[in-house]
């Protein structure tokens, strides 16, 4: 299981554990998201210096 996997997996655990009330279905798909993001970046399969911009050389 690389890093991808276990940041999703670990996100809809604690999204699940985190959200008790209605809101429970789209707090879980938040915190996976945020799970599967974390895990690519730590894979080294997403660059956030791509989504956010690098600082310009001046």
């Amino acid at each position: 299981m690389n890093a991808t996997q276990t940041g999703i997996i670990a996100g809809l655990v604690l999204g699940l554990a985190a959200a008790q009330s209605f809101t429970t279905f789209l707090v879980t798909l938040a915190v996976g998201v945020i799970g599967l993001v974390v895990g690519r970046v730590i894979d080294g399969r997403l660059d956030l210096g791509d989504l956010f911009g690098r600082g310009r050389d001046r």
